[in-house]
């Protein structure tokens, strides 16, 4: 096996794909129906507070352990770690997290293919919002549809990862992620002028605590469900970002590439808000509808443009929120691939190959949940895509985050010197290394995750 690392071929490279590995479905598919679930703007100030307070942090760490041990998450943690010591143990369960999240992404990024394709054709042209409601439960209520469209993102994930990491991953990114900024802001700008549109500004821009507190499961299951789409939105905890951590150079320094990364991600999230919850109250769609708020919603914006407009920019949204997702597949397909030429010291083509069909194999149960398999429950979890929702978001992902805390702040891991020595080497925005700072991620900020992690789940299993 070769010893020499592979590489980005620019910063903008490690930028857009570290942010399209953050913005995905995350985005633009569970953060708006988690939104509206939780009462609106409240809900988001809470989601925003930890992001700056436990995902800044996290996402540093990652990048941290990625860059100064050049591995992927199977071996990263047994490249740094002191000796005698059992922090690698968990690089197993990063590695399995990452394919708990594609056992169920890659379904659901298959349903915006399939809208694409559906709205370029022309299906939603005439339809009410109640007839546009009964596609989306004739989409999932089908498997063989699901399982198609799930191959499809499948297919074009791994040919990216077999193409390698700059012809395929980094290039293929940088062009998806261009194409969905600006797809975005032209259709949050488009959304101001629908009449009707107002309540659904007011509903997410405008904080209610009492919306907040009375909303579904309460307040403390809303501040766990902000803690886990911050994580789930950067996708931390598992090695995703650490992977591109370890594919980049030293000139710059670390903090200034984790803020931009949130950056991106967060302007998305709030955007996609902006569009989906003015189109809700246009058109008379329930803010808390589930997981298919945007397939519900949007179809109805379009539909408002005309004909002929509406079918191009309905086609252009759902292909680039296709972008947004597959962004996210490809960027934790590498990981996936990542694992076993670290480990095992296979070839990219033998990794991705045989990850192919064994990512196929591991992603049909959840689309098979959705309808024939819908009696499946696990206690009070409903399905098996949810169970699998429920492992990473609200398991490996906050575990995962406080690893890498511990980690890089404790002795007996990799330490608070070298962590900081790693991450303020280059040029830009230094990590804060005053006590306070240190006494924080050390101590507040673990038990922040362990004490919201435990009201979880006393909040979803001791009702």
């Amino acid at each position: 096996m070769s010893n020499e690392r592979e590489s980005l071929g620019s910063r903008l490279g490690f930028l857009l794909l570290s942010a399209g590995c953050a913005i995905g479905l995350g985005n633009v598919w569970r953060f708006p129906y988690i939104t509206g679930k939780y009462g609106g703007a409240a809900f988001v100030l809470i989601y925003i507070v930890f992001l700056i307070i436990l995902g800044l942090p996290v996402m540093v760490t990652e990048f941290a352990v990625g860059r100064a041990s050049r591995k992927s998450m199977s071996v990263a943690f047994k490249e740094l770690e002191p000796e005698g010591t059992k922090w690698h143990w968990y690089g197993k369960f990063a590695v399995v997290g990452n394919y708990l999240l594609m056992m169920f992404y890659t379904v659901v990024a298959g349903w915006f293919l399939k809208y694409f394709f559906e709205t370029i054709g022309g299906k939603f042209v005439g339809m009410d919002a109640g007839q546009i409601g009964d596609c989306f439960g004739a989409t999932v209520g089908n498997p063989g549809s699901l399982i198609l469209w799930m191959i499809v993102v499948i297919i074009i994930g791994m040919t990216c990862c077999f193409l390698g990491l700059q012809k395929g991953v980094e290039n293929v990114t940088k062009v998806m992620m261009c194409s969905l900024f600006v797809i975005m802001i032209g259709l949050a700008i488009y959304v101001l002028f629908i009449p009707g549109a107002a309540e659904g500004y007011k509903f997410y821009l405008k904080p209610d605590f009492k919306a907040l507190s009375s909303s579904e499961g309460g307040l403390w299951e809303a501040i766990y469900a902000a803690m886990g789409q911050a994580f789930f939105t950067l996708s931390l905890g598992i090695g995703s970002m650490e992977i591109f951590g370890s594919y980049i150079d030293k000139k710059h320094s670390l903090t200034g590439e984790a803020v931009r990364v949130i950056g991106l991600d967060t302007f998305v999230a709030l955007c996609s808000g902006l569009i989906i919850f003015p189109a809700c109250a246009a058109f008379g769609v329930e803010s808390n509808s589930g997981a298919g708020l945007v397939f519900m919603t949007l179809p109805n914006v379009f539909n408002s443009m005309g004909p002929v407009a509406g079918r191009i920019f309905g086609a252009l949204f759902f292909l680039f929120m296709s972008f947004a997702a597959l962004s996210t597949v490809i960027a934790v397909f590498e990981n996936i691939v990542a694992f076993p030429m670290d480990k095992l010291g296979w070839s990219r083509r033998k990794s991705t190959i045989i990850n192919f069909f064994l990512i196929i194999i591991l992603s049909t149960p959840a689309a098979l949940g959705m309808n024939i398999w819908s009696g499946v429950h696990f206690g009070k979890i409903a399905s098996i895509d949810a169970l699998e929702d429920f492992l990473v978001s609200q398991n490996l992902l906050p575990l995962g985050s406080l690893i890498f805390l511990l980690f890089c702040t404790w002795k007996k891991g990799w330490g608070w010197d070298k962590f900081v020595a790693e991450t303020d080497e280059g040029n830009g925005l230094k990590f804060p290394k005053n006590k306070v700072v240190k006494f924080y991620l050390k101590y507040i900020a673990p038990l922040i995750i362990a004490v919201v992690f435990v009201a979880g789940y006393i909040d979803i299993f001791g009702k």
